[in-house]
């Protein structure tokens, strides 16, 4: 969001807004502690405004409170990373199978282009992840269906708790890269099935990983 979007919310709402960044791209993580002068420092905003922006992420179930402490970035268990990970199964197999029904071949292009950024940028974990969300969210995208791509930013929130990214590194980000290449390989060919079973096989292999990164 830019800076002059930013000049048109109130101040609350523009602290939420920041602080919800500032957790999605790790300046803050999972199990960290959120003391509002501290956020407020970091973040260059006043104290108020932090107070009301830990409140609404507390409503949305990224922030808890805890008694003697004050506001914690909630930590995943693993039986609800699974749980997340199935849901984002269910939810990602029906939007490369309708992408490989409505996708345009810019959209197309467009996600061989994400993917082919990913694939060179294996020193800077933090970017290969954002990369790697805008590959998916163009999937979304390419479905031309409202109500999916709402189901999908309803997991947003969650997906911001797994904590560090797990494309660190770069045997990972190969092979990440080769199943993003077989499910825009499946789109281009409009072949339905096969981008569903793509998308699936991709999913699994980022679950185990994740729970691999985990135990560790």
């Amino acid at each position: 969001m830019t800076d002059t979007s930013l000049q048109d919310l109130s101040q609350g709402e523009t602290a939420y807004r920041k602080l919800h960044q500032a957790i999605r791209d790790g300046l803050f993580q999972p199990g960290d502690r959120l003391r509002e002068a501290d956020v407020a420092q970091r973040l260059s905003l006043s104290r108020t405004p932090v107070r009301e922006a830990l409140r609404k992420l507390e409503a949305d179930g990224i922030v808890e409170h805890r008694a003697r402490i004050g506001a914690v970035i909630r930590k995943l268990e693993r039986t609800e990373v699974v749980e997340l990970y199935e849901m984002r199964l269910v939810l990602e197999r029906t939007a490369a199978e309708m992408a490989a029904k409505h996708a345009s071949d810019a959209e197309i292009d467009e996600l061989e282009e994400v993917n082919n950024k990913i694939e060179v940028t294996v020193d800077d974990p933090a970017t290969a992840a954002a990369l790697n969300q805008d590959f998916h969210r163009c999937i979304y995208l390419a479905t031309r269906n409202r109500f999916l791509l709402e189901s999908a930013r309803a997991l947003n929130n969650a997906l911001m708790l797994l904590g560090p990214t797990t494309l660190a590194d770069a045997e990972r980000i190969k092979t990440v890269c080769q199943q993003h290449k077989n499910i825009i390989d499946a789109i281009r060919a409009g072949d339905v099935e096969a981008a569903g079973a793509s998308a699936e096989a991709h999913l699994q292999t980022s679950l185990r990983h994740r729970l691999k990164v985990m135990r560790t």
